[in-house]
């Protein structure tokens, strides 16, 4: 029988890497397959440390990201040497697992961003992990990678010029049970508590890089949506700061609800009626599945899962990274009359069905079956590239 083992700084419920290693675990042991894991806390290093300043939470993520690709890949092949049955796969940081899953590209959101040689210079991390992820994917350190979308398989080979392991397409799944709408009682008590009047069209924004999602794309896009609101979850205190300044600047501060960090997006996804993504880079950018489980439509910039999923005038809108085209859409969904609405959030519910955690993770056991066999035979790592 496959048994697995996951590789990940943390694996817990909620959103980004260790939600999705964390989904793929529930539904691997749902199938009935043997599962471990591999974290920063099994490697002996804590990650959950108070920082009372944006720089102190900086060089503690800093530090986790070097302490967990230099000593903890160390730990990680004992423990993969103590399983030699297992297959294992990698998300982020760790140079070791039969199979790499690739969540993001840094060299490629760095260039989407601009002023690409400062920003990767400026920051010494920037560069441990490009020449860290050089050897990754130019190396045999695993026997193949999974990339997210078909774009992102393409720019890894833009990026580093050779990719030695075959690339696998796998698109992150939802949650289609814990992410689904819910009724007009819990959506007026959101945005009771919110201080939103009920009324209101709301267009939520969901993330902690507030530049390189185009939080200030979507402030400024209000001045031309005059009936909007926008929802800003996540970013710190100063990220916040400078976001309200840019706000109070731009005259529509009245309309921008900060919410500040929370550990459960659903009830302020329900709440809205709009996720506005307007992001220069995303590797997949799951909470775009997140918000259409919900049956919140999607006006997204062509980054990420959002063009393979978003069809345009059906459950969203893909947009240029420009004011004017995120404020036109906007508006545009602000005047839709009641039952139209009620239809968009059907088709954006539907469009996530297809997309659930339980068909994902099918793809992987077959994935990690296919490297079982290999690992049987004595086969090394394949020198191959491209997508399938």
């Amino acid at each position: 029988m496959t048994r697995i083992v996951q590789i990940a700084p943390s694996i817990e419920p909620g959103s980004g890497v260790a939600g999705v290693a964390y989904a793929l675990e529930r539904e691997f042991r749902a199938a009935g397959v043997p599962v471990e894991r591999f974290t920063a806390a099994e490697a002996g290093r804590t990650l959950d440390r108070p920082h009372r300043t944006t720089l102190g939470l900086h060089l503690a993520r800093a530090g986790n990201v070097i302490w967990f690709s230099t000593l903890g890949t160390r730990r990680a092949k004992r423990y993969l040497a103590e399983r030699p049955d297992a297959v294992s796969f990698t998300h982020n940081d760790v140079m070791a697992g039969d199979v790499y899953v690739n969540h993001g590209l840094l060299q490629a959101a760095m260039r989407a961003r601009g002023n690409y040689a400062w920003r990767m210079v400026r920051n010494p991390v920037h560069l441990f992990t490009a020449f860290r992820d050089r050897i990754r994917y130019r190396g045999r350190t695993h026997r193949a990678v999974v990339a997210l979308t078909g774009e992102e398989a393409r720019l890894l080979t833009e990026v580093y010029g050779r990719v030695r392991p075959p690339v696998t397409v796998i698109p992150n799944g939802v949650d289609v049970e814990r992410f689904s709408p819910g009724d007009a009682a819990g959506r007026a008590a959101v945005r009771g508590e919110l201080g939103i009047a009920v009324d209101a069209t709301v267009a939520i924004f969901i993330g902690h890089e507030f530049e390189r999602k185009g939080l200030h794309l979507a402030i400024d896009a209000l001045r031309m949506a005059p009936g909007v609101v926008l929802l800003v979850v996540g970013g710190s205190s100063d990220m916040i700061r400078r976001a309200g300044s840019q706000a109070r600047r731009a005259g529509v501060a009245g309309r921008v609800v900060f919410a500040g960090e929370r550990p459960d997006p659903v009830p302020l996804l329900r709440a809205a009626d709009v996720l506005v993504l307007p992001s220069a880079y995303e590797a997949n950018a799951l909470v775009v599945l997140e918000a259409l489980a919900c049956g919140v439509p999607v006006v997204s910039t062509h980054v990420g899962f959002a063009p393979d999923i978003v069809v345009d005038g059906e459950n969203g809108f893909l947009v240029e990274r420009k004011v004017a085209p995120i404020a036109t859409r906007l508006a545009e969904l602000d005047g839709l009359d009641a039952a139209t609405r009620e239809e968009w959030r059907q088709r954006a519910r539907r469009t996530a069905e297809q997309h659930s955690w339980r068909e994902v993770a099918a793809r992987y056991l077959e994935l990690a079956r296919s490297i079982e066999a290999r690992k049987a035979a004595g086969r090394p790592t394949d020198r191959a590239a491209g997508a399938s």
